[in-house]
């Protein structure tokens, strides 16, 4: 049994001063770099969204394919990342999910390698962590989502208690990165 870290979205425009910037949404990046080194696989995933994206219909522009936003946070260990994922490419795709990634089918991927178990980790809580916690859970992986590797948009306030107990209750297991 293989495991898998998946890092969700850590990328400049969703860190203090980013365009959809989460409020210390660079915490994570320590904790997350900690993590790497556990990992059989380290896979990440970045909104790699069209200029003219439906999706900043709902949202401010963020994360435009090639633009500093969408590059990853640059204290993140990227050279001990095995494979980027892009997610959001379309005009008329919001790519919340790393499961969406257009450039590998990610299911395929992950059963390829044998991986069995999956942990969670990245930015955000209550919307691309979430959805592609959700996405593991109902592609038959065993699923982690470590807390102190997460943090939250909150649009409103509580969506990141909302989304834990959204995650916990389809099968998720919430934990801290020290109890790895």
């Amino acid at each position: 049994m293989k495991k898998a870290l998946l890092i969700v979205d850590v990328q400049n425009d969703f860190c203090p001063g980013g365009a959809l910037g989460v409020k210390e949404g660079d915490k994570v990046v320590p904790v997350i770099n900690k993590l790497m080194k556990q990992f059989d696989l380290v896979i990440s995933s970045q909104d790699w969204h069209p200029a003219d994206s439906v999706h900043f219909e709902k949202w401010p522009v963020h994360c435009v394919a090639g633009t500093w936003g969408a590059q990853l946070h640059a204290d993140l260990k990227d050279h001990k990342i095995d494979l980027k994922l892009r997610k959001g490419t379309d005009n008329e795709d919001d790519g919340y999910s790393a499961f969406e990634a257009t450039n590998v089918a990610l299911t395929k991927y992950l059963r390829d390698h044998e991986v069995t178990t999956i942990y969670v980790c990245g930015l955000t809580t209550d919307y691309c962590v979430k959805q592609t916690a959700l996405d593991a859970v109902k592609q038959g992986f065993h699923t982690f989502v470590i807390t102190d590797a997460i943090a939250a948009v909150n649009a409103q306030p509580g969506d990141d208690r909302s989304a834990l107990h959204e995650m916990y209750a389809a099968g998720c297991i919430l934990m801290e990165s020290e109890e790895i």
